[in-house]
């Protein structure tokens, strides 16, 4: 789990170095939004894989295909192979995580799992605090590849770990595999991505044909869905308010944390011209924010109760984005800290609360299920996010006022920020296409607010009353 953690913030940082390498400007949320797209779809199946065959051999052949796509995105020649490797880390992530989390179930007790969860959290604590650093030592001082070999003796360790000392019975049960719902997924959210991440550079047609794609997809999924045995998405779980409310705010997490560390990064180093180290500074804030709202969630929602914490939360992220919105190039990074902290407390405390809501108010039968369609939501509002915000990107980028004066080539220079000169204009036109992103993630934000204030206040006054363990 620390080597999926630390590639969610060691990329982020490193990549406005990668993108001044490698060019293709307008695929730099693609390098993101792939390795979701597949880790998605992926979470699903390879979850059902472990029913069927067991744990050790799903989570080995996970590394093992993490590894493999860590090793060629070391060796990546051009933006689009960039793409294509983290395709295949994303295929590895999505079993490495569902399937770590599976084990911990499978090893521990409901009354030992607290505490087990805690040293989860600080994993994840660790890794955002070490993988800015990390990233920003390697692009400084060795090749970028490296933020993708260190992988390699993280994950081998990880596998001897599992083979030597993880037992586990034999499995006779063979439950369906909804192959079919996870393909049309795949499909509609990949055409998705590929309609909104370049919606400025790409002809009508050709977005009309992605709408298509998309819209028969989805209505193919959806029917493909109320007739699977074992379907992805249960709609009768998502029929209940507090559940659909709950992930429903899982979404917006998603999509505001992917916005907040792909372009968070890009503004620091391009338009308040500081260095990696201190891009990787401003980012950490959101994972340092996470765990302290976490754990701050799991002790006081006995005495608070879940419905204060949840609008809490909720009021946090637009806070947080908020913050973002006023940047200007004279700002100070510390700023960016403090929203990228703002955020990252929101996000803790929305995301345990949506943990325990769902988990308490299913029977015990429908508890993995329901537990399953929150961490769905995430990856999904992730990979929606990663869309969603390139596209806004693109489309300040080809509308401000300066566009003219941009071109690639002047966007890599700035992103390296190793020279004393700056391009005013060039400048100009990347913090106002950052800022209208920063706008956009600001109103996905709003969001949170609404969605937390469906949640039936009798659902989650009955689950304060639950006796902890």
């Amino acid at each position: 789990m620390f080597m999926v953690a630390m590639e969610a913030t060691i990329v982020s940082t490193a990549m406005p170095q990668i993108v001044a390498h490698l060019g293709g400007l307008r695929l730099y949320s693609w390098v993101f939004s792939s390795f979701l797209l597949t880790q998605t779809a992926a979470t699903v199946i390879f979850g059902k894989l472990a029913d069927l065959y067991g744990r050790k051999p799903i989570m080995l052949t996970g590394i093992g295909v993490f590894l493999v796509g860590s090793i060629f995105a070391g060796f990546a020649w051009s933006m689009a192979s960039m793409v294509l490797f983290r395709l295949i880390q994303g295929v590895g992530a999505g079993a490495i995580m569902p399937v770590a989390l599976t084990i911990i179930g499978d090893l521990y007790p409901t009354r030992e799992r607290g505490k087990v969860q805690g040293y989860l959290a600080s994993v994840w604590a660790f890794s955002a605090v070490v993988g800015p650093m990390i990233g920003a030592f390697i692009v400084t001082k060795l090749s970028w590849a490296w933020i993708f070999w260190i992988n390699l003796p993280i994950g081998l360790a990880a596998a001897c770990g599992f083979a030597l000392f993880l037992r586990e019975k034999t499995r006779q049960q063979r439950p369906s595999i909804d192959f079919a719902g996870a393909g049309l997924f795949t499909c509609a959210i990949a055409a998705l991505m590929g309609a909104l991440t370049d919606i400025s550079g790409t002809d009508r047609t050709t977005l009309a044909i992605l709408a298509a794609v998309t819209c028969l997809c989805l209505a193919l999924f959806v029917r493909q869905e109320r007739r699977a045995q074992d379907p992805i998405i249960s709609f009768d779980l998502w029929k209940r308010r507090a559940i659909a409310a709950a992930n429903g705010a899982g979404v917006v997490i998603g999509m505001v944390l992917m916005g907040l560390t792909s372009f968070l990064p890009m503004y620091v180093q391009g338009v308040l011209h500081r260095s990696p180290i201190v891009a990787g500074l401003a980012l950490t804030m959101v994972m340092v924010g996470w765990p302290c709202g976490a754990t701050f969630t799991a002790r006081a929602f006995p005495r608070f109760g879940l419905r204060p914490i949840l609008l809490a939360g909720g009021l946090l992220l637009p806070i947080g984005a908020g913050v973002l919105v006023f940047l200007t190039p004279d700002s100070s990074p510390v700023i960016a800290g403090i929203g990228s902290l703002l955020m990252g407390l929101g996000m803790g405390l929305v995301s345990v609360s949506s943990l325990v809501l769902i988990q308490e108010i299913v029977e015990q039968s429908e508890r993995g299920s329901a537990t399953a369609s929150n961490l769905f939501a995430r990856n999904l509002g992730s990979t929606l996010g990663a869309a969603a915000f390139g596209g806004v990107l693109n489309y300040g980028l080809s509308h401000s006022a300066n566009a003219g004066s941009a071109n690639s080539d002047q966007l890599r220079d700035l992103l390296q920020a190793q020279t004393t000169q700056v391009n005013t204009a060039l400048q100009t036109t990347l913090q106002h296409s950052l800022h209208v992103t920063f706008c956009a993630m600001f109103v996905i934000a709003l969001v949170s607010i609404v969605l937390t204030l469906l949640v039936p206040a009798a659902v989650t006054r009955r689950i304060g009353e639950v006796p902890a363990e």
